[in-house]
């Protein structure tokens, strides 16, 4: 996880496209510029890291859903909450479940836990382009390959990690 560079998640731990779910995982950095202002001498993941990386473990979900054909936006948070602070170190268990896909549309529930203890959860709703309409597919594909969803793409079946 950097969370100064918004790539929030470190792997996929298993995906099951059919089904539409995906649990990835990551763990906070020690250090991070991030924690210099939240909060000196209490260092804490911000609320909206917590949902950035439920957002972007969806987003991968919806990568693979749609074959890596068009890309995920953010457009809706509905229903969060975060339930416990994150501290450097741990360890964070996440995992997203595809609702409706559909007409350029996607709902997602996701959720964050950590050590088995609820941390975070929320409803989002994202908006999908063509990767036709825009310069963002190598990074995107590049960065989806690196965190292991093409795996499971290449594979058409669940792939679990330890």
């Amino acid at each position: 996880m950097l969370l100064e560079y918004f790539q929030m998640i470190d792997e996929i731990v298993s995906v099951d496209i059919s089904a539409g779910r995906i649990v990835a995982r990551s763990t906070v950095p020690e250090k991070s510029p991030v924690f210099e202002g939240h909060f000196p001498g209490m260092p804490l993941v911000p609320g909206v890291l917590l949902i950035e990386t439920m957002a972007q473990a969806s987003g991968m979900l919806l990568l693979g859903v749609n074959n890596c054909s068009a890309m995920p936006f953010l457009m809706m948070v509905d229903s969060a909450k975060l339930r416990s602070f994150v501290e450097p170190h741990a360890v964070l268990d996440i995992e997203a479940a595809l609702e409706h896909e559909g007409s350029g549309f996607a709902v997602t529930k996701a959720k964050i836990a950590s050590a088995g203890k609820p941390i975070a959860s929320a409803q989002l709703k994202f908006r999908t382009l063509s990767f036709e309409d825009n310069d963002l597919a190598p990074i995107v594909r590049r960065r989806a390959e690196e965190v292991g969803l093409f795996a499971a793409i290449e594979n058409g079946q669940t792939v679990e990690r330890s």
